[in-house]
């Protein structure tokens, strides 16, 4: 039901994420994560909520992603219905897709990169969200969107989109976590948004928030 892009920046450690489906809500049922640990989606045809959070638990000592997903997914009967993406704050990646989601399912690895999907047109969708974040220059919320408008142009969900999401994290920022739960044109209402969040006096009030590099961080 959905696609998803995990990404992490290996010179800042900032962690990115982004997704669209043909349902409701992506940036809740999808998007988890914690700047000290990882970022993960949740997806598939029954998604899990709570596999994210195992997941960050798990990373809190075990740094090798496949592994935790391997983990936190053997543990689940109901596995086959789901998916997941994980990439961890030190860069490395793991992803599961249940044999009973729908097709075209399936997932492209890259370092520091996981593009992942299901109920998608085909692997088409994957593959171009995966190589025009690569070939995308700027800042990571950029990046993220070109890859997600490559999916849709693509394909995507074969039912279309009706939701889309961006979630982006890091020590020394405060977290963007932006959603459009419904909307005829998500990636062109999430683009809206993200130009919002950009206008000066919003960015300035953001930019005086704190971070987890500095808690009591209170300034204009």
């Amino acid at each position: 039901m959905t696609v998803s892009i995990l990404a992490r920046d290996p010179v800042t450690g900032l962690m990115g994420g982004a997704a669209m489906t043909g349902n409701l809500c992506v940036g809740g049922w999808v998007l988890r994560g914690d700047s000290r640990t990882g970022i993960a989606a949740t997806q598939g045809e029954k998604p899990s909520t709570i596999w994210a959070d195992q997941a960050f638990d798990l990373l809190r000592s075990d740094q090798d992603a496949q592994h935790v997903v391997d983990q936190v997914t053997g543990l689940d009967d109901g596995r086959g219905w789901r998916q997941m993406s994980l990439v961890c704050r030190s860069g490395t990646v793991g992803v599961f897709t249940g044999a009973e989601n729908f097709d075209w399912k399936g997932e492209s690895i890259c370092e520091d990169l996981i593009v992942a999907g299901n109920t998608l047109k085909g692997p088409e969708v994957v593959d171009e969200a995966r190589d025009t974040f690569l070939r995308t220059e700027g800042l990571m919320v950029d990046r993220l969107m070109a890859a997600l408008t490559a999916a849709e142009r693509a394909g995507g969900d074969r039912r279309g989109n009706l939701s889309a999401a961006l979630l982006i994290l890091c020590d020394t920022e405060p977290p963007l976590d932006l959603r459009i739960d419904w909307d005829e044109a998500p990636l062109v209402a999430l683009s809206r948004l993200i130009e919002r969040a950009r206008q000066p006096d919003y960015a300035r009030w953001v930019a005086g928030l704190p971070v987890r590099t500095d808690p009591a961080r209170c300034h204009e």
